[in-house]
């Protein structure tokens, strides 16, 4: 059977090549040549320089140049080669000059954001220490003092020189350039948290665009959210009371952390957090990064794989993260104390997607609304998207009608940020990067749209 590490081929062909690199670029594999798609063995003619022929052809098209080993094997009266990759240490591998990834039992071409981040963690360097086009004089003094002062209050460092001999010293400043994780903690981050509450999916009742350091990010996208969620007291017989929110607060904090240490940068998408009634959901550009998958997340012994590796150590050490690779063990350890909260978490295209979540919980309280019903904020863009979209439409269709021809910019500034807000969704999910990927307006997305028309936008 098929999968994840495992491909039958017919005959040894271009084919086999591409799983091999796919292999080579995910967790490594086999390929074996002489089977029939569904594992009947039709065997395959080798002749005394065949295997070596086929050796020489795989080492000639790829790079950097693969080495498989090859095994022959009798399977009855017929003979099944098997050509067996590890995992390359060198990441990306290529095809005649084409990436490819291992997804399941299938091989997808990989994204140029996807070769970027294999390149990055083949030599151990995150995106986020390249140098930002800004001087050390952009960035905001007095965050940064008030930055050195709690690290130094937290114990894990003590930094006593200057501004530029501290940043040196944690690599946000290298060879007197100022590395992009120093630009996003205390300069002008360019990305945003979205944040609203919302009465149904396509009403929003208040909302705000969190665009500072982030720092200071993390701690107004906190007051708002605490501002939309009920606070409660229990009182134990003593003179104290006792606050109890109606989530788990910290693991509030660890979620929105989440989003903003481990998130795609190079994405140009919002973070969006979501609160309703019942629940609040969490989406972030960028899914797991390296080989961290999702079901790992769930186990209490996963190993972290970060993708800003200045941004997580600037977190830690003011104490805003604890040990890498601790954070969803600690959510779970915050949601014992609430078990009329659950949590869910998946990857949805190429974004990262968490909902906290009362359970049948009747006796939760309802914030009030104190503010008119208003129409969810979406950019002209997405506005323009909504329009055109008739039935499903694959991306090629979606680009023609709107007159672009820029991939990268229909992709970030259209399709993924209508994705993460639910206005659109695709027709085969599970397959993001597939040929035959279609999408189609949501519920949502039709009732945003009808919303937006009565009141009619200006473009």
């Amino acid at each position: 059977m098929e999968s994840q590490q495992v491909e039958y081929k017919k005959s040894f062909g271009k084919e086999a090549i591409i799983s091999l690199v796919a292999f080579a670029n995910t967790d490594g594999g086999r390929v074996i040549v002489g089977v029939e798609d569904s594992g009947d063995v039709c065997g395959v003619e080798l002749g005394s320089e065949t295997v070596q022929k086929y050796l020489n052809e795989i080492k000639n098209a790829t790079y950097p140049q693969l080495f498989p080993k090859a095994f022959i094997e009798a399977r009855g009266d017929k003979k099944i080669l098997i050509l067996e990759i590890s995992e390359f240490p060198v990441k990306p591998v290529a095809c005649k000059g084409r990436y490819y990834k291992r997804v399941q039992n299938s091989n997808h071409i990989l994204s140029v954001e996807e070769i970027v981040d294999l390149q990055q963690q083949s030599l151990s360097v995150s995106f986020d220490a390249y140098p930002a086009k800004i001087s050390l004089q952009e960035l905001d003094k007095e965050l940064i003092e008030g930055f050195f002062q709690r690290v130094n209050g937290g114990g894990r460092m003590s930094l006593a020189g200057s501004i530029a001999v501290n940043l040196t010293k944690l690599g946000l400043l290298r060879d007197g350039l100022v590395s992009i994780a120093a630009k996003l903690l205390f300069g002008d981050p360019e990305r945003k948290i979205r944040i609203g509450r919302f009465k149904s999916e396509a009403t929003i009742i208040d909302d705000n665009v969190v665009a500072a350091p982030l720092f200071s990010a993390v701690e107004q996208a906190m007051v708002f959210i605490k501002k939309h969620i009920n606070l409660s007291y229990d009182f134990d017989g003593s003179l104290q009371r006792k606050e109890r929110w109606q989530y788990p607060i910290e693991a509030i904090r660890e979620l929105l952390l989440n989003a903003v240490v481990h998130r795609d940068y190079k994405n140009l998408s919002d973070i969006i957090v979501k609160i309703f009634d019942d629940r609040i959901v969490f989406t972030n550009p960028g899914t797991l990064y390296g080989r961290l998958k999702v079901e790992d997340l769930r186990r209490d012994d996963y190993t972290s794989s970060i993708r800003n590796k200045l941004i997580a150590e600037a977190f830690y050490l003011t104490g805003d993260i604890e040990k890498y690779g601790t954070g969803f063990v600690r959510i779970r350890e915050y949601l014992r104390d609430y078990p009329e909260v659950g949590l869910d978490i998946q990857e949805k295209g190429d974004f990262f997607w968490a909902e906290v979540r009362l359970i049948n919980d009747s006796s939760a309280q309802v914030t009030p609304e104190v503010t008119p019903e208003v129409t969810p904020e979406v950019t002209p863009e997405v506005y323009r998207m909504l329009k055109i979209l008739d039935g499903k439409m694959s991306r090629i269709e979606i680009m023609k009608a709107l007159n672009l021809k820029d991939e990268k910019h229909f992709r970030e500034n259209y399709q993924q940020l209508a994705i993460s807000m639910g206005l659109i969704e695709m027709t085969i999910p599970g397959k993001p990067k597939s040929s035959k990927q279609k999408y189609c307006i949501t519920e949502t997305g039709k009732a945003v749209l009808d919303r937006c028309d009565d009141d009619k936008p200006i473009l």
